[in-house]
């Protein structure tokens, strides 16, 4: 009989083995509490030096239990948003605006094809900047790798547009639901806090990427045996051309044109909507302070807005949006999820000793060093827990309360955050998502690591650079 493969548990698993050991922690920490800067805060910003122990509350079975639900009920403004951005993308994408774009810009450039590299990778990482996108890049790597294939590229350079292109721009991410919007949420911070900061960080990415990209491309295409695919690039070449279906990309006509507009219209008033002008001394228009429930409304209008335009019924509206709730649904159960974890340790009056534990750790530690360390300690979990949103939930809860004991703005740590976990999105074979991925483009997972590693070594240090400068500016 043979053994069963092991396998590593979900981000459910780890999170729900975290509340339990959470629970079991209660009983064995003291109770503890932080005197704050103020009380009626939405966020509570602990004041050094202040810790005192207070009586503790164990936390037992019924807890556990409880956990996800309790963190559904906290979280149902995050939840909300995320699923009404399920939604709408998948009404957008229902109307074949997206691929459209693709197909013209493919057609446009119809044998200059070397510049569909440096094109399609600004299109994916404006789209992960914007919101996100990573299951959604699934359809384009059948559409667009034969393209690349018969102007003489291999399968690597595919899968370093549509996959890299996309993880740089999350990485830096202007506007992302699923990242920075969610840590800033649990942080206690505006989405806006450190936008500056991670447009320095996109304007590094992008043309790092793309440069990168095109070496290698045209290192390809001039001699083909460079290829790290070489060995299989006849069978690929076969595999892929025959499966291409560029005939049958949608037209960009005039209503997708328009589409497209409502889409890039609805993420720059999200943009406004949540950016304090006054703080940046612009007064030209209201700053208006919007956040979840607001921007829910945004998103939600705006795909009336598309299904209007597009002339969907009522009935195909309404399935699919509703179909794209589904699909962000699994994003939804993990927010919750990972949510209960904060609010088991609240309960248990653990959360400001754990907090004093770090705070004891950084008594002797600069700010820069914090920052460096940040970004370190979420490349860890990000390799055990590679969900970008579940992990913002899970650990934003600690980790900005300690940026204040270092004296780093909490924006620092979203940042270390979002490009730590999407940077390892690109290589942690717990990322379901990468692994599909390379199954899907006949790729193996030691010849992908020889591709991006050195690239990728490269981008995380310049990372660290841009985040200790960061901390020292704005210290």
């Amino acid at each position: 009989m043979s053994k069963k493969k092991w396998k590593i548990p979900s981000s459910y698993v780890i999170i729900m083995a975290i509340v339990v050991l959470v629970a079991i922690l209660s009983w064995v920490l003291p109770g503890g509490a932080y005197e704050y800067v103020d009380p009626d805060a939405s966020t509570l910003q602990p004041i050094a030096g202040t810790y005192h122990e207070v009586d503790s509350n164990p936390q037992g079975v019924a807890s556990v239990i409880m956990a996800p639900i309790s963190g559904f009920m906290d979280s149902v403004d995050i939840i909300l948003y995320t699923l009404v951005i399920g939604g709408y993308l998948a009404v957008v994408m229902k109307t074949g605006a997206i691929d459209a774009a693709i197909g013209a810009t493919i057609r446009r450039l119809k044998g200059r094809e070397k510049l569909l590299i440096p094109v399609l990778m600004l299109i994916f990482s404006f789209a992960g900047a914007a919101f996100g996108i990573e299951e959604e890049t699934l359809p384009f790597f059948p559409v667009l790798i034969p393209v690349l294939l018969a102007a003489g590229y291999d399968t690597l350079v595919g899968l370093s547009v549509i996959k890299m292109g996309a993880a740089l721009g999350v990485m830096g991410s202007i506007a992302n639901p699923f990242a920075v919007a969610i840590a800033s949420r649990f942080a206690g911070i505006s989405m806006a806090d450190g936008i500056v900061v991670r447009l320095v960080l996109l304007a590094i990415y992008i043309p790092a990427g793309i440069i990168f990209t095109m070496r290698y491309a045209e290192k390809v295409r001039r001699d083909p045996t460079k290829s790290l695919v070489y060995a299989q690039a006849e069978e690929n070449r076969k595999f892929f051309l025959k499966e291409t279906d560029m005939d049958n990309l949608p037209e960009l006509t005039t209503k997708r044109k328009l589409i497209l507009v409502v889409f890039v219209v609805s993420f720059l008033i999200m943009i406004w909507g949540v950016l304090a002008w006054e703080d940046l001394g612009i007064t030209i228009w209201p700053t208006m302070g919007w956040w979840f429930p607001e921007l829910a409304g945004v998103f939600l209008a705006a795909s009336v807005i598309v299904a209007v335009i597009a002339r969907m019924g009522d009935e195909e509206f309404m399935d699919t949006f509703i179909n794209g709730c589904k699909d962000l649904l699994s994003v939804a159960v993990i927010i919750g999820v990972a949510r209960g974890v904060s609010i088991v340790m609240s309960d248990a009056r653990i959360t400001d000793t754990i907090l004093h534990f770090g705070e004891s750790l950084l008594v002797n530690t600069s700010s820069v060093v914090f920052s460096l360390c940040t970004y370190v300690i979420y490349l860890v979990l990000s390799f055990f827990v590679p969900s970008s949103s579940g992990l913002a939930t899970l650990s934003m809860g600690i980790m900005a309360p300690l940026a204040d004991f270092a004296g780093v703005g909490r924006e620092i740590v979203v940042i270390a955050y979002a490009a730590a976990n999407s940077m390892l999105a690109l290589v942690a074979p717990t990322c379901g998502l990468l692994m599909g991925v390379l199954t899907m483009t006949r790729t193996s997972y030691v010849t992908w690591m020889k591709f991006v590693g050195k690239f990728l070594l490269m981008i995380g240090l310049l990372t660290m650079v841009v985040l200790a400068g960061a901390t020292i500016l704005m210290g």
